[in-house]
């Protein structure tokens, strides 16, 4: 369902999409209808406008019935949804009515951009490159997507990062409007790629896993308030070196109490239908294509010829709740789902 174009053709608070090629950001927001469907609990994505349901439908098609990665972003995509929030019914005290929450709706108007757009080079892309500054400097959220896999090979995220920012921070710095001299953004910086077993192992070896004590199937998570720690262990595997100057380069622009992390997986654990719990020993849920296609496994989720697939069900970890975090904080009311996830 979509309400009128016309009616929505502006949303009141933007969040943008950042990271480098193969960081994940079209699967990122694939997964998102899928964790909100599996939560069942008041947050639904509604699409504004024809084309951001279909995006909507076909990617949560790919993860979850095809068990397929979306191809990757090839060009500019502006995708308009609304993360909407039923009313609820409070509790009826004797002889009162039942009271009745309000329904909230917060904006979503994302563009989804090819990597390449935030290298440090400004040529080959113009008005396209424009467009994406345009955005990021409109919005007042941001997802940032780390992508440890892909740095412990190629160690390019700062590249993709420090240009952008330069220019971002040029060109809403220069006035007066900001006399702190900080970005206005609220980011939510996600460390992707949580299935995978070296970040697993990661995180186990800093002893940063617990279980979630709401989730009948025990899978691992890692606390909000120890995903800082992760992010910087995981910055010292990286093929450049250069991974450990990224979150220095964040706090260098944006505001520490506007920042918070994330360990994020689009796809999720494997599950045993039979066990119905997280198995330590058998828990990936990404497989070869092939027999003898393991290799470039790190790189493959997204890319054209990919040679592996999904095993079971989508399972998203921490997938809505950046977008819900950007959303409450964006949100002018105090009570616009505070505290719910």
């Amino acid at each position: 369902m979509y309400s009128d174009p016309g009616q929505s053709a502006r949303s009141d608070h933007n969040i943008a999409i950042w990271g480098a090629p193969g960081s994940g950001k079209t699967t990122f927001l694939a997964a998102l209808n899928i964790a909100l469907i599996r939560k069942n609990g008041p947050w639904r994505v509604v699409g504004a406008d024809g084309p951001s349901i279909d995006f909507l439908s076909e990617m949560t098609s790919a993860l979850s019935q095809h068990q397929r990665f979306p191809p990757a972003t090839g060009a500019l995509g502006h995708y308009r949804w609304f993360l909407s929030r039923s009313p609820e019914q409070g509790r009826r005290g004797w002889l009162r009515r039942r009271r009745q929450a309000r329904a909230w709706k917060i904006g979503l108007d994302v563009l989804d951009a090819p990597g390449g757009f935030f290298r440090a080079e400004r040529a080959g892309y113009g008005t396209d490159r424009e467009e994406l500054l345009d955005n990021l400097a409109s919005s007042r959220g941001i997802v940032f997507l780390f992508d440890p896999i892909r740095e412990s090979k190629d160690g390019d995220a700062f590249a993709y990062l420090h240009g952008v920012l330069a220019d971002l921070a040029g060109r809403m710095l220069a006035t007066d409007e900001y006399d702190d001299g900080m970005l206005p953004h609220h980011l939510a910086i996600c460390i992707t790629k949580f299935d995978e077993l070296r970040v697993l192992q990661t995180a186990d070896k800093l002893s940063l896993l617990t279980p979630d004590p709401d989730d009948p199937h025990r899978f691992p998570r890692v606390a909000a308030e120890d995903a800082e720690e992760l992010f910087q262990a995981l910055s010292t595997v990286s093929a450049s070196g250069n991974a450990d100057m990224v979150l220095p380069a964040l706090k260098q622009f944006f505001r520490p109490d506007r920042i918070k992390f994330f360990v994020t997986s689009s796809i999720g654990f494997y599950l045993d239908q039979r066990k119905g719990v997280f198995d330590p020993d058998d828990f990936q849920n990404l497989i070869p294509e092939t027999p003898g296609g393991a290799g470039g496994q790190e790189n493959s989720r997204a890319a054209p010829g990919n040679r592996f697939r999904i095993r079971g069900q989508a399972r998203p970890i921490n997938v809505m709740e950046p977008m819900l975090w950007l959303g409450r904080r964006m949100s002018s009311g105090k009570n616009a789902g505070e505290g719910d996830g």
